[in-house]
């Protein structure tokens, strides 16, 4: 069976620079990489070409509509990190801990960094995304992700003083 790739990009008010550095931060990436109804916690960070990266996510609620990976209520990747160009591109390949074969295999994901009119366009790439993450909540979590990180990165609105 062929592998799935998942892609969402959205265009975020902020330079390159600035969304680059939000993703080398580990307190910037708890902040905004978990998606809508998910806390994420690091074990490991070091962003760097061969750096580890390891990471719970964890659900606030019990009553969550997709089942965690690694447990009923998280789930636990660890992974590194293969390519960082400053304000350009991050790629990450991840493996979920899961004894479930469904979420096996190494997931690589690339996130592209390009100054448009207004900000930056952000895509995020999933690649060879594991059967048992179903395409519509995969979407909808990448899309999360993205807000928060627009959430995360745009400056507030200057106030025009009287």
């Amino acid at each position: 069976m062929a592998k799935r790739t998942d892609a969402a990009s959205r265009v975020i008010k902020a330079v390159p620079a600035v969304i680059y550095r939000a993703f080398v931060d580990p307190e910037a990436v708890v902040s905004w990489l978990p998606p809508e109804g998910m806390k994420g916690h690091l074990h490991a960070f070091e962003p760097r070409p061969g750096g580890a990266y390891r990471m719970a996510l964890t659900y606030d609620e019990a009553n969550h509509e997709a089942p965690g990976k690694s447990s009923e209520h998280s789930d636990l990747v660890e992974g590194r990190f293969l390519e960082l160009v400053p304000d350009e591109r991050v790629v990450q390949q991840f493996e979920f801990e899961s004894e479930d074969p469904a979420f096996a295999g190494v997931m690589t994901m690339t996130w592209k960094l390009a100054a448009v009119p207004g900000g930056t366009e952000v895509t995020i790439t999933c690649e060879n995304v594991p059967e048992g993450i179903r395409k519509e909540d995969h979407d909808a979590g990448l899309r999360s992700t993205l807000e928060n990180l627009a959430a995360f990165t745009e400056a507030p609105p200057v106030r025009e003083s009287s």
